[in-house]
């Protein structure tokens, strides 16, 4: 089991708060630190001082940390053309030594693009279909060779499939709740499938889907990890789970009626060890308040000591 902090900076953080969530969650153990890839606050609240680009800042926590895993969950084919993006994915897996993962989905926030000018396409399963196509068929493409490509959306002409990454394979993350193209995509071109913010019976459903679509390509299912991504509220006591409920504007009851991972230890390693019984390989704790770094000093010391390995 691999246990990781994900984060939402869009809702206010600073790049020096990021830093310190993944310098913190490196020192502690965690295996990796992930954050959102988006441009606009979401619900209530000022969101300052604004916006982060996701791989601008990865590109920063590549050269301030030394061994913690650094991805997004998940970036939009929206924002970047692939060609480009597969350059500032390699550059940032170079900058950090072979540290980078790349988490790639449709995107959904229709208002953060009209906000930024971003065009939002109301058909978008063939864009990621392309860009995980382009993006996994640049980096293999060996050194000194060509890379083409024509489809619907996206053509290239001869490119020289340059940077190559440091991993003989970046890591690749798609997830996503779709019955049919989401797990398809996963088992041609992923090597981890991600399911968030759902309860444990869905999240198993999903995981079955997904070995299901493995096996209809003829890939082991077993190849590809299964991983789980949940908003978190950790602490030792009633008061100050209502403290960090409060800073984000919810409650604890709140957060336990939508199957999170709330409570103390002992609450979190049960939900844990369930998550691992359905087959998860990886668990994201999702906190929202980026300004409160102890709650990933509780995770850390408190809860992944006892959590499994």
């Amino acid at each position: 089991m691999e246990y990781c902090i994900f984060t939402e900076p869009q809702q206010g953080a600073s790049y020096d708060d990021q830093l310190a969530f993944a310098q913190t969650a490196e020192l502690l153990g965690f295996d990796g630190f992930f954050r959102s890839d988006h441009y606009l606050h979401m619900g209530d609240g000022s969101g300052l001082p604004g916006p982060t680009d996701a791989w601008t800042t990865l590109a920063g926590l590549a050269r301030e940390t030394s061994r913690i895993r650094l991805g997004t969950l998940v970036s939009s084919v929206t924002y970047r053309v692939p060609g480009l993006l597969a350059i500032q994915v390699a550059q940032v897996d170079a900058m950090s030594h072979g540290r980078a993962e790349l988490g790639l989905g449709t995107g959904w926030f229709e208002r953060e693009h009209r906000a930024y000018g971003i065009p939002f396409p109301a058909k978008r399963f063939d864009l990621l279909e392309e860009q995980l196509q382009i993006v996994t068929g640049l980096w293999a493409t060996p050194v000194g060779g060509s890379y083409s490509f024509a489809g619907a959306h996206y053509e290239l002409t001869d490119a020289p499939a340059l940077p190559k990454p440091v991993q003989e394979r970046v890591p690749v993350i798609v997830g996503g709740g779709g019955p049919r193209r989401t797990p398809e995509l996963a088992a041609r071109f992923a090597t981890e499938f991600n399911i968030g913010f759902q309860p444990e019976p869905v999240i198993a459903e999903k995981f079955t889907g997904v070995r299901a679509a493995c096996e209809r390509v003829g890939r082991d299912p077993g190849s590809l990890k299964l991983s789980v991504a949940l908003p978190t509220l950790a602490a030792a006591s009633d008061s100050e789970l209502d403290r960090r409920a409060a800073n984000i504007g919810r409650t604890v009851d709140e957060l336990r009626r939508d199957v999170d991972i709330v409570g103390g230890r002992d609450e979190i390693v049960a939900k844990v060890e369930r998550l691992a019984a359905l087959g998860a390989q990886r668990v994201y704790f999702q906190l929202m308040d980026l300004q409160d770094v102890s709650h990933v000093e509780y995770l850390g010391t408190e809860v992944l000591p006892h959590l499994p390995r």
